[in-house]
């Protein structure tokens, strides 16, 4: 799967079956479900997750979390937009 097509799932109602942990909370995310997206990325415990969580927490506004999760994601900060980073992360998790 490559990102359009990780792009063209969420036309469905259910996420691709191979879709999981840290990818499977940005598929729920950009279906607008942050809630079920954070729960998802918290429970990852791992560092693609905590990334994911960190993105999250900029996303919802909270700066000072969104930092903690990218210190224990080992990842800078993310500056630009929200979509941007979303791709990116996407992106590099696909290739994980």
């Amino acid at each position: 799967m490559d990102l359009q097509d990780f792009v063209r799932s969420l036309e469905q109602e259910n996420p691709p079956q191979e879709v999981d942990g840290a990818l499977l909370a940005l598929w729920w995310d950009a279906k607008g479900d942050w809630s079920r997206a954070h729960e998802i990325a918290q429970d990852a415990a791992s560092r693609e997750g905590d990334w994911v969580h960190a993105y999250l927490h900029r996303k919802e506004g909270d700066e000072g979390n969104a930092g903690y999760w990218y210190s224990r994601a080992r990842q800078p900060v993310f500056h630009g937009a929200l979509q941007e980073e979303w791709r990116k992360i996407v992106s590099a998790l696909l290739e994980v």
